[in-house]
């Protein structure tokens, strides 16, 4: 039988799925996908390797600062045990550490939500803090502090109101409030008042009343409030400290705010996000089901008006029949809300949610971790109940609401056992969601909802990753690592970025495929690469002008190579291994499952790549011939098939392993098995 796995986008599969060859998903599934990724096209290509930025010097938590997509707009804030480091996709430090205020075991569970300048952090064992960046490129500064909700200028002393015209028996009562340049207003003043004024209705001709007050510092303008059947409202505005009231109608849809803490007394929110204009925070501490939404266009402003208009702040509560406190928010559309047992859809007339209109369905009952979600073009990735499944979510037509998928039901091994420490989304090139398990272990999921593409792979390097974070850069989106790694006989904590995929008009000596490495050029070639000193006794592996040494040792923070090279890259050696299922049919004779079987000729067609291995037996392998046309001169990429005899005795279980160890690339489009069924196993 002659069987073709030409697409690779299914990932990884657990081996409880080995025998159902029914499953639409079986052929482009594979038992082993290690440090090779799916592509969005159906072939297989070999992550590239991790450069080396810093050592951290402790564990660090990195969130990720995004003013705009421009590269020199875009930071990782680095927290570490009570400290924060900011860093830009490069590695270097623009901010040296900084006091925070988060303990390191608690950072991973900060919800975070940023606008403009400002990153909000929400944390249920800590009052609502922000990291906000000020100045100008390049010297910004950088500050974490509290957020002082409902500030603004000071309220006016109580405004002196004297009647003109004809006395009255009845009490005018006035507030005064000062509004600064942003438009952002204080609290009223105390009233002002006379005492013999008129009713507005009775006012004859020639009757005003003059306000006037103390000046307040800041201020650019201020409202002016009328007493109208038991509330102030607005009449008029003064650029100056004095107004004359001509018996303006008083609105009393516009009143003067008062102040409102939800979060007073450590009531503090565990969920930030925005939405609608408005910042919305969830999951208190003592109201775990109520979510909150700031004033409209002023994120920090919690102040009410008497009676509730609707750019007033909300507050609302989910009523389930359990007690499950809000973990996620996100704007898509609707608010987006995830419970511990269930996800909801919070929206309002037109779609807008206000403090007078708000409607709250349930739209699934999965449940739902701390894991910040992430939204991927038209679905939002959260992580389920005990972290340790994902799902996606979007609208469907058909149930007019939103629906979902397991996104890890065919791979549940790697998740067995394990919950999601943290995870981040690379959306150029390939479409990946990079998850860090909580033993270090890299999970990667190319996710691309409208092809129907989503499949695992696992990513192993030598240490364990602590924490990732996707920020823009130059001409894709870079990935930042905290790995912890073994040096010297010490824990080192490392800053590295993942390196970019190795394109079709890379030359190979610029291919990079090693861990925790370094690169560069030399016009006059060297004996020895400096530099190392954080794989300080370990044994690396280069790539000299496009070709391979292994075993090389650091010594002294340097390595000596065999020979002069002017391109070199230096760093861990991993290995990537691919193995498709097994081939399964049903034939004339019945079902080819539990049959010894044999492979003979095979073909495995490449794009662009160099060396490699293959074999029955991951022990017993045999290289891909890879030699230079000429000696002394590179292994040119190879394009196009090559056949080769896998060996190996016959068994039920034979699979065709293709291995890559050294630092070269390799691009896997198509693989071809022949095999021979023998007797039942």
């Amino acid at each position: 039988m002659r069987v073709a796995y030409k697409n690779f986008t299914g990932g990884e599969v657990t081996p409880t799925l080995s025998a159902r060859y029914d499953l639409g998903r079986y052929a482009n599934s594979l038992k082993i996908m290690e440090n090779f990724l799916p592509n969005l096209h159906g072939d297989a290509y070999r992550r590239p390797g991790t450069y080396f930025l810093e050592n951290l010097g402790g564990d660090c938590v990195l969130l990720p600062f995004s003013f705009n997509a421009e590269a020199g707009q875009n930071f990782a804030l680095a927290f570490g045990e009570k400290t924060l480091r900011v860093v830009n996709v490069n590695g270097y430090v623009v901010a040296e550490a900084m006091e925070s205020p988060y303990a390191l075991a608690d950072v991973p569970e900060i919800s975070y939500a940023q606008v403009g300048d400002v990153v909000y952090l929400a944390h249920k064992d800590y009052a609502l803090h922000k990291v906000v960046r000020t100045g100008a490129a390049p010297a910004y500064k950088w500050a974490v502090g509290t957020v002082a909700l409902n500030t603004s200028l000071a309220a006016p002393a109580a405004p002196t109101a004297a009647w003109q015209g004809s006395a009255g028996n009845y009490t005018l009562r006035y507030k005064v409030s000062a509004v600064d340049a942003d438009g952002k207003e204080s609290l009223p003043s105390a009233v002002g008042s006379t005492a013999s004024g008129k009713y507005p209705t009775d006012w004859t001709e020639g009757n005003h009343c003059v306000l006037s007050w103390q000046a307040v510092e800041g201020a650019a303008e201020y409202n002016i409030y009328r007493e109208s059947a038991g509330y102030y409202g607005f009449i008029g505005i003064a650029q100056g400290t004095s107004f004359d009231d001509q018996n303006y109608e008083a609105d009393i849809a516009d009143t003067p705010k008062e102040d409102w803490d939800p979060f007073a007394g450590g009531n503090n929110p565990g969920t930030v996000t925005f939405h609608q204009q408005r910042m919305v925070l969830a999951g208190t501490r003592n109201s775990p089901q109520s979510f909150y939404m700031s004033r409209t266009g002023d994120f920090e402003n919690f102040r009410k008006s008497r009676p509730l208009q609707d750019d007033d702040p909300v507050e609302y509560q989910l009523a389930s029949g359990t007690v499950d406190g809000i973990v996620w928010a996100a704007s898509f559309g609707d608010l987006l809300l995830g419970t511990a047992s269930a996800e909801y859809k919070a929206t309002g007339d037109n779609g807008a949610v206000t403090a007078k209109n708000c409607t709250i369905t349930a739209q699934s009952y999965w449940g739902s971790s701390k894991i910040a979600p992430i939204i991927i073009g038209n679905s939002v990735m959260h992580c389920q109940r005990h972290g340790s499944r994902v799902r996606d979510l979007y609208y469907s037509l058909e149930k007019d609401g939103y629906a979902g998928n397991d996104l890890s039901v065919l791979a549940p091994h790697l998740f067995d056992g394990h919950t999601i420490r943290q995870w981040a989304f690379q959306q150029t090139p390939g479409s990946v969601l990079w998850v860090v398990r909580d033993d270090g272990v890299l999970l990667a999921l190319t996710y691309m909802k409208e092809q129907d593409i989503w499949g695992w792979s696992r990513q192993i390097t030598d240490g364990r990753v602590r924490s990732v974070a996707a920020l823009s850069g130059e001409n894709a989106d870079e990935l930042l690592l905290v790995v912890e790694r073994s040096v010297d006989g010490a824990r080192r904590y490392c800053l590295e970025r993942l390196m970019p995929r190795w394109e079709q008009s890379d030359d190979i000596r610029d291919a990079f495929f090693v861990d925790c490495g370094l690169t560069g050029v030399f016009e006059d070639g060297v004996e020895s690469v400096g530099g190392l000193s954080h794989l300080e006794g370990r044994t690396v592996h280069a790539l000299l002008d496009g070709s391979p040494v292994e075993g090389l040792e650091v010594r002294g923070g340097a390595v000596a190579l065999p020979y002069a090279a002017r391109t070199v890259s230096i760093g861990l050696p991993y290995t990537s291994t691919l193995c498709p299922q097994c081939v399964e049919a049903d034939t004339q004779t019945g079902s080819t499952l539990g049959m010894k079987r044999g492979y003979g000729q095979c073909v495995v067609r490449l794009f662009r790549s160099v060396g490699g291995k293959f074999g029955t037996d991951r022990k017993r392998l045999y290289d891909f011939p890879f030699v230079p046309v000429q000696w002394g001169e590179p292994c040119e990429p190879f394009s196009g098939d090559v056949r080769c005899s896998a060996g190996g005795g016959q068994d039920p279980d034979t699979s065709f392993y293709i291995v890559q160890d050294r630092p070269l690339p390799m691009q896997v489009a198509a693989i071809v098995v022949s095999v021979d069924f023998g007797q039942q196993g």
